[in-house]
């Protein structure tokens, strides 16, 4: 049998970003009655009654009523190879006109395999070569600082600082890139409850930034995966709903507003591309490079999405709500659990964590290295899993820090989590 030498294979696989979700997956199956703060996950409890066929049926006779489609011609739309950009680009285009405003092409839009697939495409469609830089926010979600290693984009980090991240290195940071015959092409944020930073990025920090993007001429991919579960009236504007020069490319997922196992995010990317004397649009050219990657996001998939979101009133908003108060719920009681189980002085070392207002995460500062040896320890003895922060790092941080995610757990779970984590930092503090 040919054994071939790993070192012969592409960098990428040997990045321990890329081995992250497999470690994880380990560990949990390991030790498989300990509670597990690490996964990011949707909570499965909206899966119990969950009924794909009724999806199905009335997204079919969405294709029959709306797009003027026969029943056979429907039905073949869900079981042949489907267009590039795919079947329901109407309806997103629709529905962020509906909630948000957004002026949005159906033409501008890609339905991408999640929204990571999109990472994909942006990544290897701006990135020209080696003289292309791509910024991002540090600490930054894993899914993309792993697509650009496989495109082998250099990446910049830009430090969160408070109410958002810190333009000046930004700025910085574009002129050291032309100082060495180079540019960034764009900033990869997630302005609304990040992953896994929990930071929200304020209006004025949002304003900076896009005459930044312009001043500087680099886009803005705006990942809005975690938007939907800001409280009740205490949203701001998306980077795309501030726009007025076309500097954004919005990104979303069905993952967490609706069903993961469908797989279907979308990218919005509306700026005119001019070529040979034409002009088309960003998307056409991400749809392109999406014929070569998967075809198309398979259509039983955006089916279902399709039809959940129709039984919604075609609103992104009204789809994602009951979810996103489960899950402002949990972080309630996460937070409150904190509060009352982990008081320094009780046998504790002196820990810290912040307070977001949505999305699924808390940081924690302990009073040592926060690594993987040290979780096979927390979830060997005290049974909680959690994250450990510097996967997420760019710049070789938050070595002392631990993510908490609350997503997947009951509120059971959660209070008991909390007293199996304090458990362990008293097992540090001895």
């Amino acid at each position: 049998m040919t054994t071939v030498d790993h070192h012969l294979l592409h960098a990428s696989l040997r990045d321990p970003v890329l081995s992250v979700p497999v470690f994880h997956t380990s560990v949990m199956s390991r030790y498989p009655d300990a509670i597990s703060f690490a996964p990011g996950a949707p909570n499965p409890a909206f899966a119990e009654h969950f009924d794909a066929t009724a999806h199905v049926e009335r997204f079919l006779e969405h294709l029959r009523a709306d797009e003027g489609l026969s029943d056979a011609a429907a039905r073949t739309a869900l079981y042949e190879y489907g267009p590039g950009k795919g079947l329901v680009t109407g309806l997103i285009a629709e529905a962020l006109r509906r909630d948000f405003g957004l002026a949005t092409p159906r033409g501008g839009v890609v339905v991408t395999v999640g929204a990571q697939e999109a990472m994909l495409l942006l990544l290897r469609a701006l990135r020209r070569d080696a003289d292309d830089l791509f910024a991002a926010v540090d600490p930054c979600f894993i899914g993309f600082s792993g697509a650009a290693r496989l495109v082998d984009a250099e990446l910049v980090p830009v430090a969160e600082v408070d109410g958002g991240l810190d333009l000046d290195g930004l700025a910085r940071a574009c002129a050291d890139a032309r100082s060495r015959g180079k540019r960034v092409r764009a900033l990869y944020v997630a302005p609304d409850h990040a992953n896994p930073s929990g930071t929200v990025l304020d209006l004025a920090t949002r304003r900076r930034l896009l005459d930044l993007a312009e001043a500087e001429d680099f886009l803005l991919v705006e990942d809005t995966t975690y938007a939907f579960t800001a409280e009740p009236g205490a949203a701001l504007p998306m980077l795309k709903q501030l726009d007025t020069t076309g500097r954004v490319v919005l990104l979303g997922t069905f993952s967490k507003i609706a069903l993961p196992g469908a797989r279907v995010g979308y990218v919005v990317a509306d700026q005119p591309v001019r070529r040979d004397g034409a002009t088309g649009l960003l998307a056409d050219d991400l749809a392109a490079l999406k014929g070569m990657i998967s075809l198309h996001t398979p259509a039983v998939g955006q089916a279902v999405v399709g039809g959940m979101l129709l039984a919604h009133g075609g609103s992104l908003v009204e789809l994602g709500r009951p979810k996103a108060e489960l899950y402002r719920r949990n972080l309630r009681l996460l937070l409150a659990a904190l509060e009352r189980e982990i008081v320094p002085g009780d046998g504790l070392p002196a820990v810290t964590w912040n307070r977001p207002t949505g999305g699924f995460f808390v940081r924690m500062r302990l009073p040592v290295k926060a690594d993987a040896r040290l979780m096979e320890t927390s979830a060997s003895k005290y049974g909680v899993l959690w994250t450990p922060m510097s996967q997420f790092h760019l710049a070789g941080a938050g070595t002392d820090e631990i993510r908490l995610s609350c997503s997947f757990l009951t509120p059971e779970e959660i209070e008991e989590g909390v007293r199996r984590l304090a458990d362990f930092l008293r097992g540090l503090g001895g």
